[in-house]
């Protein structure tokens, strides 16, 4: 004669019981693990605050900037060194993308000119230097009339900008990129023509940044 063994109902409910248990625990394991650490890397954000790299225009010179009537078309050439310091004492940066071109009165006047990407280290410094070009780039029809009113008085403004996007490093952590902006306004006083120099240089302007 044989013995017949059946799980009872009773006994399939708490296996199922037991094994959603597991699960959830499991999940709230996980759970506190993920906060907990992100809570540290909160911390350690607060703790050591970076604080937005500092840029400034060392100098610039313009070669070229002269426009083709009756058409519109500008032909530039710009030639600058920027300044670009970290002043995080334990934070680095990895600049990821970094776009620079001239503005004039709202218009820009040269084509983005990309600089390579780079890593700059705790209170570590760098020169980067652009050579801005642009033949025939369109701009408004009033563009003429104001350089040559600027330049008769000896002077105009420019703006020269470097928009990229920037990551920081604290210890193996990187985060994720940030969008920044440099902005830097110069004032420009044209000198005498001669063929072998520049039409004007700029030199020592501090630039903004944001983030």
């Amino acid at each position: 004669m044989s013995l017949i063994s059946e799980t009872s109902p009773k006994h399939c409910a708490k296996k199922g019981l037991s094994i959603e248990k597991r699960h959830k625990k499991l999940f709230f394991t996980f759970s506190t693990l993920f906060t907990t650490l992100l809570f540290i890397i909160f911390l350690l954000w607060l703790t050591l605050h970076p604080t937005k790299p500092n840029f400034s225009l060392t100098q610039a010179d313009i070669y070229q900037l002269n426009l083709s009537a009756p058409t519109h078309l500008l032909n530039s050439s710009i030639q600058l060194t920027l300044f670009s310091k970290n002043p995080n004492k334990k934070v680095g940066i990895y600049y990821d993308r970094l776009l620079v071109y001239a503005a004039y009165r709202g218009q820009q006047i040269t084509p983005e000119t990309l600089l390579p990407p780079f890593y700059q280290s705790h209170e570590e410094s760098n020169l980067l230097t652009a050579f801005l070009e642009g033949n025939g780039l369109p701009v408004a029809p009033s563009f003429g009339y104001q350089v040559g009113h600027d330049r008769t008085n000896g002077k105009l403004v420019m703006g020269l900008k470097l928009d990229g996007k920037l990551r920081w490093r604290v210890g193996t952590w990187v985060s994720g990129a940030y969008r920044f902006n440099v902005d830097c306004v110069a004032l420009v006083a044209f000198g005498p023509y001669i063929s072998t120099a520049p039409l004007a240089s700029i030199q020592g302007t501090r630039c903004s940044t944001t983030i």
